[in-house]
């Protein structure tokens, strides 16, 4: 079996027999300081938004500021438009559009890791020493210029852990 750059692969194991460790791993709920620790520990994730009145998703790179997201886009992204027609309401209602942001690390291999899901607001950051301080912070995975910073401001921190592991 050819891979991608034309070197033979040699399956080994029986296809349709499971992997030894492919057993089911017991799931833990987190803790919210364990879900913020988490998010911190990694730097890319997924913002979930609603996009010409569907479901969106896109990857993004973040850094975490106490118990905000932030996220670097750029003029035009669907996530930033959806951001900035979003304010608050007279009773002080949060300001923002409703977003997700699901980041995880998991083996495939031992069929161990987590998943940590926040549900809250996305607001466009306006604050210039705010901007000069998250454009310092998080270095784009993509060219060109990402001009626009998101706050995501969490309400609903979830998460689970898969653990346990078998020789």
């Amino acid at each position: 079996m050819p891979d991608l750059y034309g070197k033979k692969l040699h399956v080994t194991a029986n296809p349709l027999e499971p992997p030894l460790i492919a057993r089911p791993r017991q799931g833990i709920e987190l803790t919210a300081g364990e879900c913020w620790q988490l998010l911190a520990s990694v730097s890319i994730g997924r913002v979930v938004f609603t996009h010409r009145a569907m479901p969106a998703i896109r990857p993004v790179n973040h850094f975490i500021d106490g118990r905000t997201i932030i996220i670097r886009t750029h003029d035009g992204a669907a996530i930033a438009s959806r951001a900035m027609k979003q304010s608050a309401d007279s009773e002080g209602t949060p300001s923002g559009s409703v977003v997700a942001y699901e980041a995880d690390e998991l083996d495939p291999v031992r069929h161990t890791g987590w998943s940590v899901i926040a549900t809250g607001f996305a607001r466009l950051v306006t604050n210039p020493d705010d901007i000069a301080r998250y454009t310092a912070a998080i270095e784009p995975w993509i060219a060109g210029e990402m001009n626009q910073v998101v706050a995501i401001e969490p309400q609903i921190i979830t998460g689970r852990r898969l653990v346990g592991w078998c020789a």
